[in-house]
């Protein structure tokens, strides 16, 4: 994706067979940051014949659409900017209507109006103008007439801009795709030509819009047409980068995906089996058939297909993935076709969990944890750099391939500070992590921050030189006032005193007496640091060689005291 919006339109009005054109309609596209904070608008009237003033009303909405609505507050929301703008044309017209023409029949137009922004497509209507949207060969009216049938044969509208003080105006918003193609009418239009036949107009002609919406003009009228006929289309050439609302609202449409089974073929995925399942998600080895690649299919588990919240954090999971690229996270793979349901794609990893390096490496040597801990460091300066908070930092998360290299590979419990500011009826801030490695302030309800990861990588880094846990095992709320560090040096005598002051510091019950950034605890894990060796330290681990002079000293005159008494004696 581009960070521009961009699209192609043509647009064509004729009168017909009447003597004057009553239609209209109009493309704003601005030029200025207008294009990111209020979008595309195209919008299409179509004057009531039986009025008075039908074309000065259908003029008056196109051009006041495009005008007021760009003179908004940049702050409201498309729906409050376009349904304010609508509301005040339809009072003016009304009032226009009983002032100059003496009834509420003076002004009468329908009006259908989109308002593309970032990737959503907002719709306005009233009236039996009409939205159609052509994706992948499917085509849809997007759009319902309000009309009231008298007979068979005879319709009269039943919603008209002008026709009250106040107007019902029919408004949804739906997530735009790059290709989607929309095209407007107005009914001297729609009524003469089918759907098929707008689709094949709109493909032979598909390199030329204005020419294809003039075709299908000239096909109307050649139909029989016996009124006004207007034509738009707009083709969506690049899409802005997505925000995270959008991005959530547009995959919260597909459906979960069925049990996959080997040989079976999604998406032109070709699984090949699968690797791990759980009560929350499945995770599958598949084959791209298109370039051959192997590649890693994870779908949300049926479990949860009316659970907001964790359809939320899954959805999240791929944002987060996508967002990030960098050689020690798991990359997450842009989706190459349409998808039918909720997954997501990444790159294939052949290699182990650092869950199983730990099993096969019981009490590691600093020397071998240090390379493998600042890889795991680089990986979460990257979640930082996005202002992302994993949240979940545990062994089974990380992998190590054959090369070495190490990856963060699960992002379901990321906080990213921006989502966050948008307002959900979803409730976050719910404790998601492994209790083993989470940090003890998620216990007491407190949001997790910075020092929250390098709490969990503390930890790692404790079990990976001793095969055991900073505190004996897991903590939770009832435990954190009794919780006391054990030495790293009872599991692993061959754990300096400064590695174990330097993994005390990282896994500190308060977050205030952690290290501030991951890059001091990087370099306390490479050299002492002598503030970290504690005063209290047994003589024997400070300072051997005075430990055991001590020892000799105090052996001898305790051998000359017993030989003092057994001599008086």
């Amino acid at each position: 994706m581009t960070s521009i919006l961009e699209i192609s339109a043509g647009q064509y009005s004729e009168k017909g067979i009447k003597e004057s054109n009553e239609d209209a309609c109009g493309i704003h596209i601005p030029k200025d940051s207008l294009l990111t904070s209020k979008g595309i608008a195209i919008v299409i009237a179509d004057g009531v014949s039986s009025a008075e003033a039908g074309r000065e009303a259908s003029e008056t909405c196109v051009t006041g659409f495009l005008s007021d609505y760009f003179s908004t507050s940049e702050a409201w929301t498309v729906k409050t900017s376009g349904q304010k703008v609508l509301g005040a044309l339809n009072r003016w017209l009304y009032g226009r209507g009983q002032t100059c023409y003496g009834s509420g029949q003076g002004m009468l137009t329908t009006l259908s109006a989109i308002v593309i922004k970032s990737a959503t497509a907002h719709l306005f209507h009233v009236g039996d103008t009409r939205i159609y949207r052509l994706r992948e060969g499917e085509f849809k009216c997007l759009t319902r007439d309000h009309q009231t049938w008298a007979s068979s044969e005879k319709a009269f509208l039943s919603r008209a801009m002008g026709a009250d003080h106040t107007v019902e105006i029919d408004y949804r918003s739906v997530p735009v795709e790059l290709g989607d193609v929309f095209i407007l009418t107005t009914d001297g239009v729609h009524e003469y030509v089918n759907d098929q036949a707008l689709v094949e107009l709109y493909q032979a002609n598909h390199s030329n819009l204005d020419r294809a919406t003039r075709n299908i003009v000239t096909r109307a009228l050649e139909n029989g047409s016996h009124d006004n006929v207007t034509c738009q289309i707009v083709r969506v050439e690049s899409l802005p980068l997505q925000n995270e609302e959008e991005f959530y609202k547009q995959l919260t449409e597909l459906p979960f995906p069925p049990p996959l089974e080997t040989g079976q073929i999604l998406d032109g995925y070709k699984i090949m089996r699968e690797l791990h399942a759980s009560n929350r998600t499945q995770v599958y080895l598949a084959l791209d058939t298109e370039s051959d690649e192997k590649v890693i299919i994870k779908t949300p588990s049926v479990n949860f297909e009316d659970d907001p919240q964790y359809i939320d954090g899954f959805l999240q999971e791929e944002w987060a993935g996508r967002r990030i690229n960098n050689l020690h996270v798991l990359k997450v793979i842009e989706p190459k076709r349409r998808r039918r349901f909720l997954y997501y794609v990444t790159e294939h990893i052949e290699g182990q969990t650092l869950e199983q390096w730990i099993s096969d490496h019981p009490k590691a040597d600093i020397k071998v944890v240090r390379p493998l801990v600042k890889q795991l460091v680089a990986g979460i300066r990257a979640f930082r750099r996005q202002e992302m908070i994993h949240q979940d930092l545990k062994p089974g998360n990380i992998m190590i391939d054959h090369q070495g290299t190490v990856k963060i590979i699960d992002f379901g419990s990321t906080k990213i500070a921006g989502i966050q500011e948008v307002s959900s009826p979803i409730q976050r801030g719910e404790l998601l992590g492994t209790y083993d490695y989470a940090a003890p302030e998620y216990f007491e309800g407190y949001p997790g921050t910075h020092q929250s990861d390098i709490y969990s990588l503390g930890v790692i880094v404790y079990e990976m030189l001793t095969g055991a846990l900073p505190y004996g095992g897991p903590l939770s709320q009832r435990k954190l006032k009794k919780a006391k560090y054990v030495s790293a040096r009872q599991h692993n005598s061959e754990i300096p005193p400064w590695i174990d002051g330097a993994l005390e510091k990282a896994t500190h019950i308060n977050p205030k007496q952690r290290y501030d950034l991951m890059s001091e605890f990087v370099v306390d894990l490479s050299k002492p640091n002598p503030t970290l060796i504690k005063s209290s330290q047994p003589l024997l681990e400070k300072n051997p060689l005075g430990f055991w002079r001590f020892i000799a000293i105090s052996s001898l005159l305790l051998n000359l005291v017993l030989l003092y008494f057994v001599a008086t004696g």
